[in-house]
């Protein structure tokens, strides 16, 4: 089986991933700093304690191992902050990015899945939206992943370097088996944080902004269980190890939920009230992101399996009631 290097492998998608490569017998290494990721998440293969700033350990880690593959989960991701500390998301999301790039044409490894969002499309014009919508991020997050998108199509325009860009909507819940889940610090995400309410953690969940343009108020988005955007991630790794060209996928299910919605979900998972406290609108938050993910499902065969919302809560609840 192919060499493959992980990128923030200890992180919540990452972890998914690799634990999927491990078990079909992938030859994989971790690299990661774990200023977000955890070392006990890395369940199969070797890790390096390392940061992608650190030019001389990458440099040094991808001659040794002579990955074949590399899947670059590592970048900061939440948006509110991007928009409070641009210059830490530029730093690391796009100037490390570009480290990671460079150390990889030195060493002739040619083949790239490159973890980026839904945030490169800013507010939309037609829902659900495909590939072919303008690129107009409204937040740096958005703005740092529309630019490694384009450095990515000028590398393969310019060398035999390929790459595979999917577009992740809104990754939720949790490996079934109950091994993994999520666990950022400090949590962003809407579903572990109505988990965590549910849990006596947060007295209250905040719902940010309740005036959009939506039936109810609040935000829509397309929620997608981790597991069946891993599979993305496999399909796009056999695809590129198979000769494939550069290309770019949406990931999300189709459809949306409010934030309202998802709560109602959630009390019906873990059959305990929520209490709300309504607040502002968050900076750079589009009203409503849906993706249409037909690409990804007639190029790479992807047929999702987990398309439920309440499925992807009761994993994520699973999960949740382990952690103390």
């Amino acid at each position: 089986m192919a060499r493959i290097l992980i990128t923030g492998g200890a992180g919540y998608i990452g972890s998914h991933a690799l634990k999927a490569l491990g078990e079909k017998g992938y030859t994989i290494l971790v690299y990661d700093n774990l200023s977000k990721g955890h070392r006990d998440a890395v369940m199969h293969g070797d890790l390096v304690v390392g940061d992608l700033g650190d030019k001389e350990l990458l440099d040094r880690t991808i001659q040794e191992f002579q990955p074949e593959a590399v899947m670059h989960f590592a970048s900061f991701i939440e948006v509110g902050e991007s928009v409070r500390e641009p210059l830490k998301y530029y730093r690391n999301n796009v100037v490390n990015t570009i480290n990671l790039l460079e150390t990889l044409i030195k060493h002739q490894v040619d083949n790239f899945i490159f973890s980026s969002s839904a945030a490169v499309y800013g507010n939309p014009e037609k829902i659900p939206i495909t590939e072919q919508a303008p690129i107009r991020p409204i937040n740096p997050y958005g703005r740092a992943k529309a630019i490694v998108e384009a450095v990515l199509y000028d590398l393969s325009m310019a060398s035999q370097f390929r790459s595979v860009s999917l577009r992740y909507f809104n990754a939720a819940g949790a490996d079934p088996s109950g091994q993994l889940g999520e666990r950022h610090s400090p949590e962003s995400h809407l579903i572990p944080l109505i988990l965590k309410t549910a849990k006596g953690e947060r007295d209250y969940l905040k719902i940010y902004g309740s005036d959009y343009p939506t039936p109810d108020g609040t935000c829509i988005r397309d929620y997608i269980h981790v597991e069946d955007l891993v599979n993305a991630h496999l399909l796009a790794l056999e695809y590129l190890l198979a000769g494939g060209k550069s290309d770019i996928f949406n990931c999300g299910y189709g459809h949306g939920y409010s934030v309202r919605e998802v709560i109602e979900e959630a009390k019906k998972v873990t059959q305990v009230e929520i209490s709300i406290q309504e607040a502002d609108r968050r900076a750079g938050d589009p009203p409503l992101l849906v993706a249409d993910s037909s690409k990804l499902k007639q190029k790479l065969t992807w047929n999702p399996k987990y398309d439920d919302l309440n499925y992807i809560i009761r994993t994520a609840w699973d999960w949740e009631k382990t952690r103390e």
